[in-house]
């Protein structure tokens, strides 16, 4: 029977039930329609569509350079291949921070162009006026604080965040007010774990951890980091679970050997001709 039958579109709510009742959220990145797929195949909750694509798809050295167009282009293929999973999609840098109406705009064409359930914006209390319309738009709104990529000159790097009981507490501030201001859950990243219990705790929303260890809501990697196919950056808080680059290479290698050797295509791989159409054929070339 499949399994698919008894499988339904999770939903914000689904997401805030299983914070009620201490269920952990799962979540994955993804880029396109083939790894959307797998993803969603898995029974993962959610999947971000998310601005590392720049990083792990397009061989960028940052999350900043990467454009809405982009990250339209690459939400819509994961929205065709993953029909469960809820869709988040990153806002990239500078489609949300010049102006509200600006960010206004760019949500909602996420939602109407890129066919995401909600998009992640970066930032804390700075955020709240922009999570506020954005919200009032009808749109949903995942918040991010601690490590954020986006403003990693500004962080001095990819550094762990809250580290002081001062930056701590303003972390635990940032994620009140962006829970206040509407955001229906708050990613935490590269923060220490007893900061994120905290935080888990007295937030009524879920919270996503990542490198901020086990008491959050739910928890995210990307898809590349767990199946060993980009290893430029390879964090601390990442759990591989498989090596597949050494796998892929070997393949491509043995394809390329093959054709060397015309190993490939053999007579399973290749289409065959009607004997009377064949000699025709060659009786044509005579002629």
């Amino acid at each position: 029977m499949d399994s698919n039958l008894n499988r339904k579109k999770v939903t914000i709510l689904d997401l805030a039930a299983k914070k009620r009742n201490s269920e952990p959220i799962t979540m994955l990145t993804a880029y396109d329609y083939t790894g959307a797929l797998l993803v969603d195949a898995a029974e993962i909750d959610t999947i971000l569509i998310g601005d590392s694509l720049g990083m792990v798809m397009m061989g960028l050295e940052s999350t900043v350079p990467v454009t809405m167009e982009e990250m339209l282009h690459h939400c819509r293929a994961v929205a065709r291949g993953a029909k469960y999973a809820y869709l988040i999609g990153d806002l990239p840098f500078l489609s949300y921070q010049v102006s509200v109406s600006e960010a206004v705009q760019n949500a909602g064409r996420l939602l109407k162009e890129g066919n995401v359930d909600s998009v992640k914006l970066e930032g804390g209390h700075e955020m709240v006026e922009t999570v506020r319309a954005i919200v009032a738009a009808g749109i949903p709104v995942m918040g991010h604080i601690g490590l954020t990529p986006q403003s990693v000159s500004k962080l001095g790097g990819y550094r762990t965040q809250g580290r002081t009981a001062a930056a701590a507490r303003q972390l635990l501030d940032d994620a009140l007010a962006l829970e206040e201001a509407g955001c229906y859950a708050i990613v935490l990243e590269a923060v220490p774990a007893p900061v994120a219990k905290v935080i888990t705790e007295r937030l009524k929303v879920p919270t996503i951890g990542i490198g901020a260890g086990p008491d959050c809501d739910g928890q995210v990697l990307v898809y590349h980091d767990i199946l060993g196919l980009y290893d430029k950056i390879q964090p601390k808080f990442v759990k591989q679970y498989a090596t597949l680059s050494p796998i892929i290479k070997e393949a491509f290698s043995s394809y390329r050997d093959d054709v060397l050797k015309r190993d490939f295509p053999a007579q399973e791989h290749s289409f065959s001709m009607n004997a009377e159409e064949l000699e025709t054929f060659q009786k044509s070339l005579e002629e």
